[in-house]
């Protein structure tokens, strides 16, 4: 009997195994490739190459507009100032504004800074040993030093540099430099060029 049972269980997995399989194996296309795939490396995800300050050899005014004047200096004196200043760079005027390589801006402000002064003030009479009233005396005559820190506000003004690529409007380079704002008309003109010189000597950059 328990032999019958085995054969005939045989008989039924063969029969199982030759019947129709319920699942059939299908294949799906690739779905297409996103359109900034056409587009190819993205150069963005790198860094900028550095730049080539030696392509810049002339310049104009940003906008075709001399730099705004203060009741410092005017106008005309900033312009003037920055103008000879960039000249010693080796950049020159462009004789075409519109194909100029660098469109540079230029302002002046005025700005508080605090300042400190440090004095070493001496006391003759402070303690220890030393010359005195009538001879050398214990107490008398020693020099001690008792600094004297004065702070105190003054008016500079501020000249601001800045240039741009003539072709593309990014920022190139920006700088500033400070001055005294006192004295005559003469003085105030020289520090105003001594200003922009300062703020020049960091281009270009290394």
């Amino acid at each position: 009997m328990k032999r019958r049972l085995a054969l005939l269980a045989l008989c039924l997995s063969i029969t199982a195994c030759q019947s129709n399989n319920p699942y059939v194996a299908q294949s799906a296309p690739l779905p297409a490739a996103p359109p900034s795939a056409h587009n190819g490396v993205d150069m963005t995800a790198y860094p900028a190459p550095p730049r080539d300050y030696g392509r810049y050899r002339n310049w104009t005014w940003a906008n075709g507009q001399l730099p705004p004047g203060t009741t410092w200096a005017d106008s005309a004196q900033v312009a003037e100032a920055v103008s000879n200043g960039l000249d010693q760079r080796g950049l020159r005027p462009s004789s075409n504004p519109q194909t100029a390589d660098l469109r540079v801006t230029a302002s002046t402000r005025m700005e508080t800074r605090t300042r400190q002064e440090r004095d070493d003030y001496y006391d003759p009479y402070y303690g220890g040993t030393g010359m005195g009233y009538g001879g050398y005396r214990p107490g008398y005559g020693g020099y001690a030093s008792a600094p004297i820190v004065r702070t105190y506000q003054v008016q500079v003004m501020v000249v601001q540099i800045s240039m741009f690529d003539g072709r593309s409007g990014q920022p190139v380079w920006s700088a500033s430099a400070e001055t005294g704002s006192g004295g005559d008309q003469s003085e105030r003109a020289k520090a105003l060029r001594q200003a922009v010189q300062s703020a020049l000597t960091a281009y270009p950059p290394s």
